[in-house]
């Protein structure tokens, strides 16, 4: 059974950002909020963590299109091929926000994304997530979790959240209601940008 959190996203706990971050360490899942809809994630660095996400999607994990959630602009260099500096004015314009950026992946990725030419970079938001990144040193692989409902696609309510998720992780955070709507996603890998999916995010910026 999960442990069900209550943060304060105006002034996160650091406590039990600790609580958080140990658990992550320690191989588990975490649904957390972000600026957009609530993702599940864990360590980028553990293999067994990421193929319970993937077992958990239903998906073959060399397969899987999961976003790398860091803390600032820093961290995406440890992971993506160097960018040019009007890529990285976009970056800064936009981030943190409700975007994903699918950028040219490194040699660094972990050895479970090496088939991978690109990666999806996101910088949410909110300061919870971005505590929790913070604190672990690393980025977390994240993916948005999906409602079985056809009306509502993302569930917003973080005790509903819970009650379905309870068995199959080991921390659900309340950081309040949720976002019912995506990260806008912008392919930057090419010589132009691409918008893949438009969400929450204004792409005026473009």
């Amino acid at each position: 059974m999960a442990q069900f959190i209550k943060i304060y996203p105006q002034n996160p706990n650091e406590k039990e950002i600790d609580r958080v971050v140990k658990v992550l360490k320690e191989g588990g899942l975490v649904i957390y909020p972000t600026d957009t809809v609530y993702g599940l994630g864990c360590d980028i660095t553990n293999t067994k963590a990421l193929e319970r996400i993937a077992k958990i999607k239903g998906i073959k994990l060399d397969k899987a299109n999961f976003s790398f959630v860091c803390h600032d602009l820093s961290n995406i260099s440890d992971y993506v091929k160097q960018i040019d500096t009007s890529t990285f004015k976009l970056l800064k314009r936009a981030l943190p926000g409700p975007y994903t950026f699918i950028l040219p992946g490194n040699n660094n990725l972990p050895k479970e994304f090496k088939k991978k030419n690109t990666v999806g970079i996101r910088v949410p938001d909110n300061s919870i997530a971005l505590e929790i990144v913070k604190q672990l040193g690393n980025p977390i692989v994240s993916t948005s979790i999906h409602d079985d409902d056809d009306v509502i696609e993302y569930t917003t309510d973080p005790e509903l959240i819970f009650e379905k998720w309870q068995n199959l992780v080991d921390v659900v955070i309340d950081g309040g209601y949720g976002d019912n709507q995506p990260s806008t996603i912008i392919d930057l890998s090419g010589s132009e940008p691409v918008v893949v999916r438009e969400g929450k995010g204004s792409i005026d910026f473009l």
